[in-house]
């Protein structure tokens, strides 16, 4: 069995030439992210933490300007540039593979003139009609992850018949609007979107399900990072575990997203994570 079944085409040659899933970091240049906001939004601070998860084993950093979290509100487009655009253009200047999270086409064509690699749209092109057109155009790897409704409506939309399925017809749904805007299927990575519109079970069951995920024929990606699901897992007496203190489950859920073929995890942590995936890889390879 390869160790790493299924990746993107047009991928920088640090990522291109990875024998394992690959391990994405995270910056919310945010006052509001429900794990660490405000804790990056200064982008000199931004720009170290990019530095930082690159030097405990990330193989790229995914910069946010706008929180995703429930009930989050959104934000005017200048201000998410404002936030986002200086770091990017620090961290490509320094050979740093940057991944811009944003549901807007404006925001992902300025991101990759600054130097980003890849778009990961959490709203899958829903947010915003005119992002396929634009990610086709800029020939860069897109992340459609699977979504329902902006952040503040999300948590009254999560009615499924199986999870597992749903989410995977939903995507497919998604791909077929890409290809036909234009995005080549070599460069689409898909996402579960764990923790949106999902209940805690529901998680559980994408995790659990990611061969079937994966059956569509495309990369995966999977972003558990601290995320409440985690937290309630770990519960004491019925309190959660607070989200800096979920990275060790973060670093399982990587370990088992890996072994089961995922091409990157998206965590907020990257050492542990990195360690989990070299771990992954060669229980994949037999070694």
């Amino acid at each position: 069995m390869s160790p790493y079944p299924l990746r993107p085409n047009r991928l920088p040659e640090s990522l291109a030439t990875l024998d394992r899933c690959a391990v994405m970091g995270v910056i919310n240049v945010t006052p509001d992210s429900f794990s660490d906001g405000g804790m990056w939004l200064d982008p000199v601070r931004a720009v170290e933490h990019g530095l930082s998860l690159m030097r405990d084993g990330a193989d790229l950093v995914d910069i946010g300007g706008e929180s995703t979290r429930p009930g989050a509100q959104r934000i005017s487009a200048d201000e998410e540039a404002r936030r986002v655009l200086p770091v990017i253009r620090d961290l490509a200047a320094a050979g740093v593979p940057v991944s811009i999270d944003t549901m807007r086409s404006d925001i992902a064509r300025a991101a990759v003139e600054a130097g980003a690699v890849i778009v990961n749209d959490v709203s899958g092109g829903l947010a915003d009609p005119q992002m396929y057109q634009t990610v086709a155009q800029l020939g860069t790897v897109y992340i459609a992850m699977h979504w329902r409704g902006y952040s503040d409506e999300m948590e009254s939309h999560t009615d499924y018949d199986d999870v597992v399925i749903d989410v995977a017809a939903e995507l497919g749904v998604r791909l077929e609007s890409a290809l036909k805007a234009g995005v080549e299927p070599g460069r689409i990575v898909l996402d579960p979107g764990l923790g949106f519109a999902k209940k805690a079970h529901h998680n559980w069951e994408l995790l659990r399900g990611l061969d079937h995920l994966m059956g569509l024929g495309y990369p995966v990606l999977v972003g558990a990072a601290r995320k409440r699901f985690l937290g309630q897992v770990l519960a004491v007496e019925g309190e959660p575990r607070p989200a800096p203190e979920r990275d060790h489950a973060t670093d399982a859920v990587s370990a088992l997203a890996a072994a089961a073929g995922a091409w990157c995890v998206r965590v907020h942590a990257a050492r542990g994570s990195r360690d989990a995936t070299e771990v992954a890889a060669a229980w994949r390879r037999g070694e």
